[in-house]
């Protein structure tokens, strides 16, 4: 069965930076693309980032534009999410998620806090 397995995430600084991992297992990886969500309390899931299946295509929310880069390794299984310059806003908990699937990790918590 589809398993998405998030870790990295944490507490940090305004202007710091986290680095996100999602393990991915029970599917073949290569062939699908992969994308990271976030809920922030009280607001409605969003899409961050997005990764095309070979990698060579990528997609970002404009509110992380610039500060976030998603990348891919095939041969590790993994899809992660480099997050610098975090601001306030990007508090959230962070899932790992099969781009236009209804597959979902459990999630990680950052929390971007002075």
């Amino acid at each position: 069965q589809v398993q998405l397995v998030e870790s990295g995430g944490g507490l940090v600084q305004p202007g710091g930076s986290l680095r996100l991992s999602c393990a991915a297992s029970g599917f073949t990886f290569s062939g699908y693309a992969m994308s990271w969500y976030r809920q922030a309390p009280g607001k409605e899931r969003e899409l961050v980032a997005a990764i095309t299946s070979l990698g060579d295509g990528t997609r970002y929310a404009d509110s992380v534009k610039g500060r976030f880069t998603i990348s891919r390794d095939d041969a590790k299984r993994t899809v992660s999410l480099q997050m610098n310059s975090l601001k306030l806003e990007d508090t959230a908990v962070y899932y790992c998620n099969l781009y236009g699937m209804d597959y979902w990790g459990k999630g990680t918590l950052v929390t971007v806090s002075s």
